[in-house]
């Protein structure tokens, strides 16, 4: 079986090697732990099957969350480590800490273990939700009271409208709750009563096996010549003879009297129970009747006797109002201006938050871009609007970011820049500044320090903007590890850890290997990276001195 093992430390661990050694494979496997979508297409050839797996270490603030989501679709959390293992075949399996589970818990874990920004990502993609959710992480909103809020204002809208919907469409809606409703007041059904008549129709239906049971475990107690009652008492007049002469069988007896006194009223309650049986196939058909109407009413508004009571409560309330429409209307409103007032309170409030991260996050972004050998201004633009059609659970803002990328030019959306090598640098600024936000705790609420990773996103740049984003990769992987595939020998000697990928072939078959080089590896990879791949004493030299430089 073609494996292949690789164990990432904290701080930076940078990923090198020629193009199609598989270096994109390995944070593919990852995406595909964090819930990507799957294709047979990764098994190898002549294989029937492809397993990843990886085992995540877990800060006390992420292991308390992960363990929720975990105990919330029976999962063990387990201690301290998470275990993802996935089977991609024809029907594909999903294991955390060794117990079966699905894609979409991996989903919900995804955000507490990794990130990942490939080097096509680009804001472009990114939706009014998407570029609201950016901001709202590094402020730390709870969108919750906004989101409950507009819920409850959007409900008292939709009563609203199904009062004031067509007449047609009015009536023959109050004809169906009518007589959804006389059906089930009809039956007037009460809770547990189809259990209670599951049992009678049981205790019904074997009434004559019943009686004959506990008839005959009647004499075989107490009734009979050869009964358990009748054999204790004799055996209790032996033992009260031997008792004359040994003071050990004193004790016995009082045992002896126990057992028959309780068999005595064991048998009692049987001969009870067997006089109050009686077999009636007029109850039985009476209970049968019943259970099918009540298995009726499930079937059709249940599933469960309690639900359909529920519903048949929620019909009456309904047609209640209907009744009086007019007076209705205007009491809902009254309470749908006041779930507005209510609304937009909460909205104004998150997005005069939004308004002040937005300006915080401006300013250490552009720091951060101007650090990656760019000349830039950088603005986050919030609007508001208060029109009803444009609230929603995430308050009534729209963020846009905002940049100028050589002085005198106006701030532009910054999908808008050209170039892929700044898109790469602004991308990193703005991600590095969001996540040292959420692992310095300014993000409350948000994930702590999660495992980010950067896949050639050094695409479009070099020479002194590819070591400004070595010096920022270096700098994030201080809080938090980070990942990153990446070409150039200036981003390479930033590394904490250098893994080389590579791809060897034997037997007609090739196969990727990753190590860790250090020392004299390490700088014969550098050189390699500077020069190609055949390395000179130059090479060499220049490699040494990059290393010391950025060590």
């Amino acid at each position: 079986m073609d494996q292949v093992a690789v164990e990432f430390a904290s701080g930076l661990n940078l990923l090198t090697g020629e193009t199609g050694a598989g270096k994109s494979i390995l944070i593919d496997a990852l995406a595909l732990l964090l819930g990507a979508k799957a294709s047979t297409d990764v098994i190898r050839h002549g294989a029937e099957r492809a397993f990843v797996s990886a085992v995540f270490a877990l800060g006390a603030r992420d292991a308390k969350r992960v363990a929720g989501i975990l105990d919330a679709h029976g999962l063990d959390p387990g201690a301290g480590e998470l275990i993802l293992r996935r089977e991609i075949s024809g029907k594909g399996r999903v294991f955390i800490n060794n117990q079966p589970a699905t894609v979409a818990v991996l989903r919900r874990l995804a955000p507490y273990l990794a990130t990942i920004h490939a080097q096509n990502e680009s804001l472009v993609s990114f939706d009014g939700e998407a570029r609201l959710q950016l901001l709202d992480s590094y402020a730390g909103c709870n969108l919750e009271p906004v989101g409950q809020a507009f819920e409850r204002w959007r409900g008292i809208g939709t009563k609203i409208s199904d009062l004031e919907r067509d007449e047609q469409d009015r009536l023959r809606l109050l004809d169906l709750w009518a007589f959804q409703r006389k059906e089930i007041q009809a039956a007037r059904p009460e809770a547990g009563e189809d259990e209670r008549l599951e049992a009678e129709k049981r205790t019904l239906a074997n009434a004559e096996k019943i009686f004959t049971a506990a008839s005959s475990a009647y004499d075989r107690l107490y009734d009979g010549n050869d009964s358990a009652a009748a054999a204790l008492r004799s055996a209790q007049k032996h033992i009260q003879e031997l008792s004359q002469y040994q003071d050990q069988f004193s004790a016995m007896m009082q045992a002896m009297e126990s057992a028959r006194i309780g068999i005595e009223d064991a048998a009692i309650t049987l001969r009870d129970y067997a006089a109050g049986v009686q077999a009636s196939p007029e109850r039985l058909a009476e209970v049968e009747e019943r259970l099918a109407v009540l298995d009726r009413l499930k079937r059709k508004y249940g599933p469960t006797l309690p639900q359909v009571i529920a519903f048949g409560e929620d019909l009456a309330a309904k047609l209640a109002e209907f009744e009086n429409k007019d007076e209705v209307l205007a009491r809902l409103r009254r309470e749908l201006a006041g779930a507005a007032e209510e609304y937009v309170a909460l909205a104004r409030g998150l997005s005069q938050s939004r308004q002040r991260a937005a300006e915080r996050l401006a300013r250490s972004v552009e720091q951060a871009i101007n650090q990656l050998a760019m000349k830039a201004k950088f603005r986050i633009a919030v609007r508001a609007s208060e029109e009803p059609s444009g609230w929603s659970r995430s308050g009534y803002d729209a963020a846009e970011y905002l940049i100028a990328t050589n002085a005198g030019e106006p701030l532009k959306p910054l999908e808008e820049i050209a170039s892929g090598g700044e898109l790469s640098r602004v991308l990193l600024a703005l991600k590095a500044t969001v996540e040292s936000a959420s692992a310095s705790g300014r993000a409350p609420g948000r994930p702590g320090q999660r495992t980010l990773v950067f896949d050639e996103i050094d695409t479009g740049i070099g020479g002194r903007a590819a070591e400004a984003v070595g010096s920022k990769l270096k700098e994030l992987a201080s809080t938090t590890q980070v990942l990153c595939v990446t070409h150039l020998p200036q981003i390479a000697s930033f590394a904490d850890h250098h893994l080389v990928v590579q791809k060897q072939e034997s037997g007609g078959r090739s196969s990727v290997q990753v190590r860790r080089v250090e020392g004299r590896e390490r700088t014969d990879e550098i050189a390699r990276m500077l020069s190609g791949a055949r390395l000179s004493d130059a090479s060499r030299r220049n490699a040494e001195q990059l290393l010391k430089a950025n060590a």
